[in-house]
């Protein structure tokens, strides 16, 4: 595997257990020392999933409509929230939607004490 083939994420210590960061095309995430890499733009609307959070559950939450993502799978598992809710169907479109085209995942890779994903 060459190194031009890699997203480089950066050092592992400026990725600590419940935060997110943004490498290329990815959204990449540490839960409890376990790396996971998804393509980084919300189903919604696109919101840059990157900037999002990691909640109690493991999940990538985005950061506009609390959007909620199982990131092994890739599938939304709540639909936006807040004002979009109340949209009748809307949360469960986007959700059947992912079933379908979940979001692209990532392997993560260690190099030394650089995390990288292919």
């Amino acid at each position: 595997m060459a190194e031009d083939e890699l997203a480089k994420v950066g050092p592992i210590s400026k990725l600590p257990s419940g935060t997110v960061t943004g490498a290329d095309r990815w959204a990449v995430g540490n839960i409890e020392g376990e790396y996971f890499a998804v393509t980084r733009r919300c189903r919604h609307l696109l919101a840059d999933l990157a900037d999002g959070s990691i909640d109690a559950e493991g999940c990538l939450v985005c950061p506009w409509h609390a959007s909620k993502y199982d990131v092994q799978t890739g599938q939304m598992l709540r639909g936006p929230q807040g004002i979009f809710a109340k949209v009748p169907g809307l949360g469960f479109a986007y959700k059947l939607f992912t079933i379908v085209v979940p979001l692209g995942r990532g392997q993560v890779v260690k190099k030394g004490k650089t995390l990288y994903v292919k």
